[in-house]
């Protein structure tokens, strides 16, 4: 009985590792995921500047 106190100690432990690895993976996607948001955004802005100005030069 003395052995499956261990097992499941080193069994919990690695489940206790695995959520903080999933957790950090899934920080990282949507860190990456906003900052991808953030430079659409910001090209799509970029782009309406500029097809204002165009359209301001010709008229």
């Amino acid at each position: 009985m003395g052995t499956r106190g261990v097992i499941s100690d080193k069994w919990s432990m690695r489940v206790l590792w695995l959520c903080a690895i999933g957790s950090a993976v899934g920080l990282y996607m949507v860190a990456v995921e906003r900052q991808t948001q953030n430079r659409n955004r910001m090209l799509a802005e970029n782009l309406k500047a500029m097809e204002g100005e165009g359209s301001g030069e010709h008229a």
